[in-house]
């Protein structure tokens, strides 16, 4: 039997990824992601057994957090052999309370006995794809948005998906909520 495909992540609100749909500059080869289906991954998995999905909920959902505020400012693109591959944006510098969440998540997979990414991280949130695009037009761009930034918003929870890969893309059925502790 195939495990399920799980990922953890915080979502982004409608309103911020609105204005990333303004960017779209209707390039061919560059599709951009429904505002829905953004967000910024903490941890994916690409084969959960059904009896760790689970263990992988009760160790997520004692995670505790304390609400922060992130930038989403900063495009970028991930590429091969020179070749765009990912549109992203950032989230400004390093953000330590961003960073303290997902060591935690990773601490709750390796519990669990999920495999954790081992390279650095570069928390991001994918905006668009690129096949067959010019490195030449994206470059141009970037150049053009350098300065763009999408806002701030409060992250005050992450959540457990299930992907499921289509014809028509991915479908994310959510599964667990984790919220931030209420300050007092």
């Amino acid at each position: 039997m195939s495990g399920q495909r799980l990922f953890v992540a915080i979502d982004l609100p409608n309103e911020i990824a609105g204005r990333l749909i303004t960017l779209n500059p209707h390039y061919r080869g560059l599709i951009f992601a429904a505002p829905e289906q953004v967000h910024l991954t903490l941890a994916f998995f690409a084969k959960v057994e059904p009896l760790l999905v689970d263990q992988l909920k009760e160790k997520l959902g004692v995670i505790s957090f304390r609400a922060f505020f992130l930038p989403v400012t900063g495009l970028g693109v991930f590429s091969r052999n020179g070749m765009p591959l990912i549109l992203w944006i950032g989230v400004g510098h390093a953000h330590p309370h961003l960073f303290q969440l997902h060591k935690r998540v990773n601490e709750a997979a390796l519990a669990c006995n999920l495999p954790i990414e081992e390279r650095a991280w570069t928390p991001h949130f994918t905006i668009g794809r690129a096949r067959g695009l010019s490195k030449e037009l994206m470059r141009s761009f970037l150049k053009k948005h350098s300065e763009f930034d999408a806002g701030m918003f409060r992250v005050d929870a992450f959540h457990l998906y299930q992907s499921q890969l289509t014809a028509a893309g991915p479908i994310h059925q959510r599964l667990l909520t984790i919220k931030a502790e209420q300050s007092t």
